[in-house]
């Protein structure tokens, strides 16, 4: 077994302490000694370090303690951001946060990602200049770019290889090669994961779930797809291809998946039969809600199906990896007053884990850009496992 070296228990340390203050917000050092159990000294040698790097500063003094006051200490977010990149059928999404995990920039982008035969190329370029232009605006705010995440439905291999993406029509795309080798910026660092999956990090981290150390996070873009987060950390298996929940199906060959059955595109076409919902699925979806309001019997039919349906999916997950929270994210969440009260007897019905053992249904605050912001996370949380920037 290898032995730790100063090294590794200092960047395990930095750690520590960055993610106290992230979780628990200003602190002083003392208090950031007493939460943590490091020594005092080792408290002021790790933050003085973290302040020269920029990633920590004082903010002032506090009172609420007997004696002297004390100077507290937060992350600093003047000095680094990240970016993440969504990739829908229709749309991009561009979003970078600080090292404080405040939001720079949110744009969205009209897009046509095309086959990967025939329009790879097409599809780069227009991901690549969104990621130059929002590169571009961060470095203009003075902030050094930790990296670039770009999220893509369907199962990507390694952090960089789109292997399948029915959505966008992709198969064996080297779009982590062929953006790193478009973009000026040589030095950025970029990846390419699985929207769900990222989806779920950022869920995991600004989805104000107090203990959801295990969630899943169901994606209703255009696939259904789960992000898995166990004991904390992205459930990724051997390959990156965990989540692909909308391939389950029950009976012979042909039978209907949980796609057919409770995806977000055939509950528009269930819901809207007077509509063709292809294109940009987010007017549409917020014409289901506006007709479920309103009463529209065929309207809360196709609803109350499709949260049947989805709730028996979610037991075959809930019953396989147990989690505290399974959370309704994209499209989902726009419907979810509508899709949860089936969906959630269902799940019930389905799992063998008594109550205080099941998983709770709820919807995701996070909007639609929710992958967009994991993408970005992952970079933020890289440095706070103590990997401070050079």
């Amino acid at each position: 077994m290898k032995t730790a070296g100063f090294a590794d228990v200092r960047a395990t340390n930095l750690a520590v302490v960055l993610r106290h203050l992230r979780a628990n917000g200003p602190s002083s050092r003392a208090s950031i000694a007493a939460s943590t159990g490091l020594n005092k000294a080792t408290v002021s040698s790790l933050t003085s370090d973290l302040i020269n790097q920029r990633l920590l500063r004082e903010t002032g003094l506090t009172g609420n303690r007997i004696g002297r006051p004390a100077t507290e200490l937060a992350l600093d977010g003047s000095a680094y951001a990240a970016i993440g990149l969504q990739v829908a059928a229709d749309r991009l999404t561009a979003l970078a946060v600080d090292f404080a995990g405040d939001q720079l920039l949110l744009w969205h982008r009209a897009f046509d990602g095309g086959p990967a035969a025939t329009g790879a190329g097409r599809a780069v370029s227009a991901i690549t200049a969104l990621a130059q232009r929002a590169a571009s605006r961060v470095r203009q705010q003075g902030r050094h770019v930790l990296g670039l995440t770009v999220a893509v439905p369907g199962l990507v291999a390694d952090g960089a290889t789109v292997r399948l993406s029915p959505p966008l029509g992709w198969a064996d795309l080297d779009l982590h090669g062929l953006l790193a080798g478009s973009l000026r910026q040589t030095d950025l660092a970029v990846a390419v994961a699985n929207h769900a999956g990222l989806a779920a990090v950022a869920e995991l981290r600004y989805g104000g779930h107090p203990g959801g150390a295990n969630l899943t996070y169901v994606s209703g873009a255009v696939g259904v797809e789960a992000g898995l987060i166990v004991d904390g950390r992205p459930l990724r298996g051997a390959h990156g291809f965990t989540g692909q929940i909308g391939r389950f199906a029950l009976g012979p060959a042909g039978a209907p998946t949980l796609q057919d059955l409770a995806g977000i595109e055939p509950l528009v076409r269930r819901a809207l039969p007077d509509l063709d919902p292809s294109g940009d699925l987010s007017p549409a979806v917020e014409l289901v809600a506006v007709r479920a309001r309103a009463g529209d019997g065929t309207t809360l039919a196709a609803l109350r199906d499709t949260g049947c349906h989805l709730g028996q999916g979610l037991a075959l997950l809930a019953n396989l990896v147990n989690p505290e929270l399974i959370v309704l994210g994209d499209h989902y969440a726009t419907l979810a007053e509508w899709l949860i009260p089936a969906a959630g007897t269902e799940l019930a019905r389905h799992t063998l884990a008594p109550d205080a053992g099941g998983a709770r249904l709820i919807a995701s605050t996070l909007g639609l850009h929710a992958a967009a912001l994991g993408g970005a996370v992952t970079h933020l949380d890289r440095v706070d496992t103590g990997a401070l920037p050079a």
